[in-house]
């Protein structure tokens, strides 16, 4: 039996205690995330480095994971950062005008445990300060893409009021970022601000969790940013469309029984068996699909993103070679 973050996976039909073998929420995904930049002149060099590779989590194994450039990488290495996410870096030093950055993962996913007596604590209790969390505090400071101003600590005091329980107030203020605010795509950029979402009530999936964290560690609690995807379901009669899919991104609250409730503000729900985790951090700027430096005397550049999640069969119990690769 192999394990994924000390816990048990089965393999040929053994011991199963996740209830992994014959899950009604059990799904599988094939993802391709495709990156293409195009440059007016020539790049002489291109280094980068990202977060493509889903984790491995007691309800999450990733079987295979690739990456892909066009042209092909020099130099190209993985690794694991401070939070445990994987890691990679590429660097092309063919001269191009156009270059394409191609993951392609293949997930099990199942909906994440419940514990509803931690879920049910006054909120108060989950305050990494009052059960002597310090190794939390990453995920209760502000940190550069998140600040926790007096706007941002009077729009949570309406959903964590005194001894409410923690589940409630999330999902009280889950609903009122979902109903009070716009879903406006191109209304925001990576570097926008938590106040100036909060002022115009417009943002998209990434401003949603950066407020949400904000909230959480606004009145004490731990708040991280978590990136990855979530499969749509297309409407009933449709065939499903390749390529709409986009990445995605929610907020996660941390439970005095050291495991996460994940939550998505933009959709109004609790995280579940449709969502793969990819990696997690104090905000965007921790954990960015790709990001890196070039080498050119371009005047103008454009970068198009497609993301596909197509749901799949399960094929094998036993199949798991998560090793992430770089080719």
């Amino acid at each position: 039996m192999t394990s994924v973050d000390g816990q048990p996976v089965p393999e040929g039909g053994r011991a199963d205690p996740l209830g992994w073998v014959g899950s009604a929420h059990r799904r599988r995904f094939e993802i391709e995330h495709r990156t293409v930049y195009e440059y007016s002149d020539e790049v002489s060099a291109s280094y980068g480095r990202g977060y493509l590779r889903p984790r491995d989590l007691p309800w999450q194994r990733c079987v295979s994971h690739r990456v892909t450039t066009k042209p092909t990488a020099a130099d190209s290495s993985v690794g694991v950062d401070l939070y445990g996410n994987n890691d990679f870096y590429f660097h092309v030093t063919s001269v191009h005008r156009r270059l394409e950055v191609i993951s392609r993962s293949v997930v099990d996913v199942l909906r994440p445990p419940a514990d509803q007596a931690a879920r049910g604590l006054p909120w108060e209790r989950a305050c990494p300060a009052r059960a002597g969390e310090a190794d939390l505090v990453d995920f209760t400071l502000p940190s550069p893409r998140i600040d926790v101003i007096d706007e941002v600590r009077r729009y949570a005091e309406v959903s964590f009021t005194p001894n409410r329980s923690l589940e409630d107030a999330v999902l009280d203020l889950t609903h009122r970022i979902h109903r009070e605010f716009v879903y406006k795509s191109g209304s925001t950029t990576v570097s926008t601000r938590v106040g100036d979402v909060l002022t115009d009530r417009s943002g998209v999936c990434q401003d949603f969790a950066h407020l949400a964290v904000a909230c959480l560690r606004s009145v004490g609690l731990a708040g991280r940013y978590v990136s990855g995807y979530l499969a749509t379901d297309p409407p009933p009669g449709r065939e499903r469309m390749v390529g709409v899919d986009a990445s995605h991104a929610w907020a996660a609250v941390w439970l005095p029984d050291d495991e996460w409730l994940a939550f998505d503000p933009t959709n109004d729900q609790l995280v579940d068996e449709r969502y793969t985790t990819v990696a997690w951090g104090r905000d965007y700027g921790d954990v960015p699909p790709l990001k890196g430096v070039i080498f050119t005397d371009a005047k103008k550049s454009s970068m198009e993103v497609s993301v596909d999640v197509a749901p799949v069969g399960i094929a094998n119990d036993g199949e798991n070679s998560s090793r992430p690769l770089f080719g």
